[in-house]
């Protein structure tokens, strides 16, 4: 069975953490521990709906890179900028206690960090578990700079739900033939709301029913009977989104982090900059289950 939604980009030559893909990833221990990651900052070629363009990217990877840890451990994150823009990068969800300047929204927090400059986000992971983000905080760079981040329990801590066999972060994003900056400041200066995007995406792959994107559409093969843990994060900019799996019953377990009392629901509501860890057992002996 497969549902209808390409694995996730793999880091070419880096060592990854098993069954999560990640940023330089220098700890070979999970538990109470400082990690270290580095995001470099830099444009990279993507071509979507026929339409090839630079972006600005992390690792030259759209989406970008995952960051997974357990609750507890300290991160230290240092971004380079290696594009001619201001950057800074926020960690949506993140109790930035007692380390505000981590929180990163440009001009509130911390300066941007210019071309040429880094920076290290340094905090801790304190009463999350479960999925979170991360994005680009100034303009609107995070229409590209944007990924997942894991947080698993402590060591030796159970998860509140049943097992999953496979866990897959569902990224929702959107796509721009245009250049986002133009799209925001064309809004900014006319006063109306910005143009609509040319597609939304899955994992940043827009999907078949998108005008030359058979191949750019996000797989995910499933065996009849086993439960996956579907981490869903809105990247989607401003966009409420629904989200369901055609013939099948998604069980909530988490939002925003925060585990919640289970229940089952077909659609998802998921608001911008949201996330929601579902489980879905796959109980259709079908060929192509569609999203939606």
């Amino acid at each position: 069975m497969m549902l209808s939604i390409v694995p996730w980009m793999k880091i070419d030559g880096e060592k990854q953490p098993q069954r999560y893909p990640s940023a330089k990833y220098n700890n070979k221990s999970v538990a109470g521990i400082t990690r270290h990651y580095k995001f470099d900052i830099k444009l990279q070629n993507v071509t979507r709906l026929c339409h090839t363009k630079s972006i600005v990217s992390v690792n030259r990877q759209f989406p970008g890179p995952r960051i997974v840890v357990r609750e507890g451990d300290q991160l230290q994150i240092k971004v380079v900028n290696h594009v001619q823009n201001n950057i800074s990068v926020h960690w949506q969800g993140i109790r930035q206690l007692q380390t505000g300047w981590a929180d990163g929204p440009a001009y509130v927090t911390q300066c941007p960090i210019q071309t040429g400059q880094s920076y290290v986000y340094n905090f801790t992971i304190l009463g999350r578990r479960g999925t979170l983000f991360w994005q680009a905080h100034i303009s609107w760079f995070r229409a590209t700079v944007y990924g997942p981040l894991i947080i698993l329990p402590k060591r030796g801590v159970p998860f509140p739900y049943a097992k999953s066999y496979k866990e897959v972060p569902f990224i929702f994003g959107k796509w721009f033939n245009a250049d986002p900056e133009a799209v925001i400041s064309q809004a900014l200066q006319t006063g109306g709301g910005p143009n609509v995007s040319d597609a939304y995406t899955i994992n940043g792959l827009p999907g078949p029913l998108y005008n030359c994107s058979a191949k750019d559409t996000f797989k995910l093969k499933v065996k009849p009977g086993k439960t996956y843990l579907l981490r869903l994060i809105n990247a989607a900019l401003n966009d409420e989104l629904f989200f369901s799996i055609a013939n099948h019953t998604l069980t909530v377990v988490e939002a925003d982090a925060v585990y919640v009392k289970p229940f089952e629901t077909e659609t998802i509501l998921i608001a911008p900059g949201q996330t929601t860890n579902v489980l879905l057992k796959s109980n259709q002996n079908i060929q192509m289950p569609h999203f939606s």
